[in-house]
């Protein structure tokens, strides 16, 4: 694992040391948390967006789209070049980070939908990362996308951790940016000046009738928990806030016009397909919020004592008329979302701590959003539960790779067009289509980022490790079985 200073942020090189860690064991179970460091549990803001991909950031290598401020998150915390999501859509890969568990163990492990609103729900007392911080003195809050169960269900946010919830329970309600309602905990809070031609028991579809932009009103709504916690009477209880960003998913119900933005800003004059102007513009605008969040942290006096993290929950779409090439989302790495190719997967990871994580440091520690539960649990000073797949990162945050642990693979399966399992191990990724019975490739990552050239042929006995993998990391569920589909486009 390599440590450095990113050279993105124009930052003069710093002496680090490097270290690389090899470890074959993951974390040990109940292992006691390490927050000597600090004085006190951090505050934790989690940023989540939703289908964007490696390189849709500046500070990732985009030319096109502006992202000063989550660029400037970079350069004044750590970039993450090798994190990966849970999977390749979105609710396992939510339920991967709530949960601590990769897809071949999580209860949820790819989009299923319950008529009339809502996907599978989590089950009544499932441990989550909400939960644990819950119940070590944090205020905890969600706002925006959830997808882990609609209204009545067990997997409702406020069952699962949260004392707090606004948003979207149903991520196919959440394609929809201007709707007529959002929960506010469980109840319905009318958006008014939204209108949907045909309205639909889950909410989606597609406005006739535009008032009230979503997105803006859960940036509110973000804001204003940062400003209630921050006042003095609160400053003694740290808070855990899980911004679940809906931009820049397309509103697949709206087809070719579905990358639904108030104003085109900056773009409006480009010489771009107009559903390119919207997607660089919906990017903008979610830019523009993560600088306002930083800044409210300053303005409260809390900067220092916050944590914030940024990421994606899977690679980038190809949905409501944006096509994923035109800026280059992949960058460097083969597929989009639904694939398990790196570009399905692999996305942005952005830490920042002002006095912890070192201004315009760089890690490749290999990681994933299952990861986030063991590190806020370092970070709130308790134990991370026994039986999860989950490492604190927080030894490489904090600029302590010796004190690193690695996964000896990270594994991922989907159920989706024709079904597939990805494992990483070291510079090496397997891939297996269809799952459980197809022929693997085997790509050298170090060498091949785009995964380009099949080297299974030539080294049989790694082919015979990653199959042990492969066997080792599924543990069948009666709930999900690979579907009849056409393989996704390569």
């Amino acid at each position: 694992m390599k440590y450095r200073s990113n050279p993105l942020m124009n930052l003069s090189a710093v002496a680090m040391l490097m270290a690389t860690v090899l470890a074959v064991e993951s974390i040990e179970a109940g292992s006691p948390a390490t927050t000597s460091s600090t004085t006190a549990p951090p505050n934790i803001i989690f940023i989540m967006a939703d289908d964007l991909g490696y390189r849709d950031l500046g500070c990732y290598g985009q030319q096109r789209i502006r992202t000063p401020n989550i660029d400037r998150m970079a350069a004044e915390g750590m970039r993450l070049t090798d994190f990966y999501a849970g999977s390749t859509v979105c609710a396992p890969s939510r339920c991967v980070l709530l949960t601590g568990k990769h897809t071949g163990h999580a209860y949820i492990r790819g989009n299923s939908e319950i008529k009339p609103m809502g996907q599978r729900p989590l089950l009544a007392g499932t441990p989550t990362l909400a939960g644990l911080l819950q119940k070590n003195g944090y205020s905890t809050a969600l706002i925006g996308k959830w997808g882990l169960g609609g209204p009545g269900s067990t997997g409702v946010p406020n069952l699962q951790g949260f004392d707090y919830f606004f948003g979207y329970l149903c991520q196919r309600h959440a394609h929809n940016y201007y709707p007529e309602f959002l929960f506010r905990n469980e109840q319905r809070v009318l958006l008014k000046g939204n209108r949907i031609a045909k309205p639909r028991p889950d909410g989606a579809g597609e406005a006739i009738e535009r008032a009230q932009y979503s997105h803006d009103v859960c940036m509110r709504e973000a804001l204003d928990y940062i400003d209630r916690q921050s006042k003095e009477d609160n400053k003694t209880e740290p808070f855990f806030l899980y911004v679940a960003l809906t931009i820049p998913h397309a509103n697949n119900e709206a087809g070719e016009n579905g990358m639904e933005v108030p104003d085109l800003g900056q773009y409006g004059e480009k010489d771009w397909p107009d559903a390119e102007k919207a997607f660089a513009a919906m990017v903008g605008r979610m830019d523009k919020d993560v600088g306002r969040i930083l800044d409210m942290l300053k303005q409260h006096g809390i900067d220092d004592r916050t944590i914030v993290f940024f990421t994606s929950d899977n690679g980038p779409h190809d949905e409501g008329g944006h096509d994923p090439r035109f800026f280059q989302s992949s960058g460097p790495l083969r597929g989009i979302k639904r694939a398990l190719y790196e570009g399905g997967i692999r996305v942005p990871m952005i830490a920042r701590w002002p006095g912890k994580i070192e201004a315009g440091s760089e890690s490749d520690q290999v990681s994933y959003l299952g990861d986030v539960f063991a590190t806020t649990a370092e970070l709130a000073g308790t134990q991370t539960p026994s039986g999860l797949d989950s490492i604190s990162l927080l030894p490489t945050l904090l600029g302590e790779p010796r004190r690193q642990k690695s996964h000896p693979y990270l594994y991922w399966e989907f159920y989706e067009y024709g079904s597939a399992q990805a494992v990483r191990e070291g510079r090496w990724k397997a891939i297996r289509k269809p799952m459980f019975t197809g022929n693997m490739a085997l790509y050298d990552l170090s060498k091949d980022l785009g995964e380009q050239k099949n080297l299974a042929a030539q080294h049989p006995e790694v082919i015979a490790r990653m199959k042990r993998h492969f066997d080792e990391a599924h543990v069948p569920s009666p709930l999900w079985k690979p579907r009849g589909e056409p393989e996704y486009p390569k």
